[in-house]
């Protein structure tokens, strides 16, 4: 073979470089449909999404994969894939698997958890307390650093368990209702302090009470996703044509 040639040809991407290609697609693609930036039903197009972030198609296949698999992202055989919808129907569905799972998950962390549990719960309380007092004393929307702070707190309460998998899965369900969440927040004239309800979450569940710390855990999930319904009720309304 003729050294100039093969020089001149591009090399294939080792399996490392590859796997890490389908690590970043997956988590910019995730984030654009947590976030809104990948509308609910949009088509998702590979060659504009090569455009978009760089990855050539191979990678992007394979993070959408994953995506499906965690209910983000819907395949339609060989027409491609799109953003998972939203409905109401769906939105209940999540909310009474994630109330089942999630009483699991937090009767067995206050049964298993040790003191670094109850440690990573209060740590997780104080970032988030802190980054709400902020945005409800400057009546700003909430942000990707809430967002964050949010999801570790919820995780925080149901991470004392030994089991992985039920834990993933309570994570998983949380990420897919992060997409109801902040379709009801987008809507929202002034920013909730949300302080005090999370603060009544922490003490029931560092109380070592389990019957309460799940009755307050449902509350939870189900008044934000009365919220939420709300608010799409409300939306599906105004796009309504007059009679």
């Amino acid at each position: 073979m003729d050294a100039t040639a093969s020089a001149a040809r591009p090399e294939a991407p080792s399996a490392g470089a590859e796997a890490t290609l389908v690590e970043k697609a997956h988590a910019l693609l995730r984030q654009a449909i947590l976030r809104g930036a990948l509308l609910p039903g949009e088509k998702l197009k590979i060659d504009l999404l090569q455009k978009e972030y760089g990855i050539s198609s191979s990678p992007l296949r394979e993070a959408l994969n994953r995506l499906t698999a965690e209910n983000l992202v819907t395949a339609e055989g060989n027409r491609g894939f799109r953003v998972a919808p939203i409905s109401l129907d769906d939105l209940h569905d999540l909310v009474g698997l994630r109330i089942v799972l999630e009483r699991e998950a937090v009767e067995a962390s206050i049964t298993e958890g040790g003191d670094d549990w109850e440690a990573r719960i209060v740590a997780a309380f104080y970032r988030l307390e802190r980054e709400e007092k902020r945005i409800y004393e400057e009546q700003v929307p909430l942000n990707e650093e809430w967002s964050r702070r949010h999801r570790d707190f919820h995780m925080a309460l149901l991470s004392g368990g030994r089991s992985k998998r039920l834990a993933n899965m309570c994570a998983s369900l949380f990420d897919q209702a992060e997409r109801y969440r902040r379709l009801s927040a987008s809507m929202r004239k002034r920013a909730h302090n949300k302080s005090g309800e999370h603060k009544r979450l922490m003490d029931a569940v560092l109380s070592r009470d389990p019957a309460l710390a799940a009755e307050r855990l449902r509350e939870h999930v189900q008044n934000t996703a009365q919220n939420i319904a709300n608010a799409m009720k409300a939306q599906q309304a105004e796009a309504e044509p007059a009679e």
